[in-house]
């Protein structure tokens, strides 16, 4: 496990620039996922928040302009790229209300009882052990405080990701995924990230299907560049092609996403799982 970190960390470590690129893009995209965490986490305005896997910034900066200048935000993410991705962010967006650490989910460099609140969007799919995340994440939570969690749920559900994935393992030969190792759909199974959260010690744990849209104004070119560039296993894949075949998986996949893109603008429909809880 310990090896198949590393080069998960490996893999972020090199995407980072991407996420940094398109990270607009993808704030846009996921802003309903930021929202639906807020609401069911029950974050107000004065709040101390933590966000666990932040990546390039988000959601913590969003939760950061919803806390205002009363409130702040602590954004913890296992690779320094990414940190500086998101300090960077901050800086241009003006948010001042934010600090920001290098850790990974599992050794949080903070004391309990020190949040409000804890989430972590599309973050906990990919902990090397996640029930030694979850009770971090609980011990650094005040009693009474609220836990929110979003991970994707099915692959078949979510044509963002699937079309792509279809239209690439024609082309290069694609191991089927070990559903117990970190990856996007690790805890696509309804109930499976709530039994480890009880597991933990959480209290009131609570699931439900978020469907939303993800909607962004770019184009089918602009949205293949962008799937194409924040994936290390996909950009690893493409590298195996020529230029021709690479050029003829860009237009598979541009025809194949095309229903969503009504007036050349991107929408998929997309179902997540948020999961919360509360600190006993």
């Amino acid at each position: 496990m310990a090896v198949k970190q590393q080069e998960i960390l490996r893999e972020w470590r090199q995407s980072a620039p991407y996420w940094e690129k398109h990270g607009p893009t993808i704030r846009e995209m996921f802003a309903p996922v930021t929202d639906a965490l807020i609401k069911d986490g029950r974050i107000v305005k004065g709040q101390s928040v933590l966000d666990v896997a932040g990546g390039a910034g988000e959601p913590s900066l969003s939760i950061a302009e919803a806390v205002g200048p009363a409130g702040s935000v602590a954004c913890t993410d296992a690779v320094s790229e990414m940190v500086e991705a998101a300090r960077r962010e901050a800086h241009r967006r003006g948010i001042k209300n934010i600090s920001l650490y290098q850790c990974a989910a599992d050794v949080l460099p903070f004391s309990n009882d020190s949040f409000d609140s804890v989430v972590s969007r599309l973050g906990a799919m990919f902990f090397p052990a996640p029930l030694a995340a979850l009770r971090e994440m609980l011990r650094v939570t005040k009693p009474g405080g609220s836990l929110s969690l979003a991970v994707w749920h099915k692959s078949e559900l979510n044509p963002f990701s699937y079309i792509v994935t279809d239209v690439v393992s024609r082309h290069v030969e694609m191991l089927p995924a070990d559903p117990e190792a970190p990856g996007a759909f690790r805890f696509a199974e309804p109930g499976a990230l709530a039994h480890i959260l009880e597991e933990a010690g959480a209290g009131d744990v609570r699931e439900r299907l978020f469907r939303f849209r993800i909607e962004a104004p770019i184009s089918r070119e602009k949205y293949w560049e962008m799937r194409s560039e924040i994936s290390e296993s996909l950009r690893e894949k493409l590298a195996r092609l020529t230029a021709a075949q690479t050029a003829n998986v860009a237009s598979e996949v541009l025809e194949a996403v095309r229903e969503f893109f009504p007036n050349n603008q991107m929408s998929f429909p997309a179902e997540m799982i948020i999961v919360t809880a509360r600190k006993p």
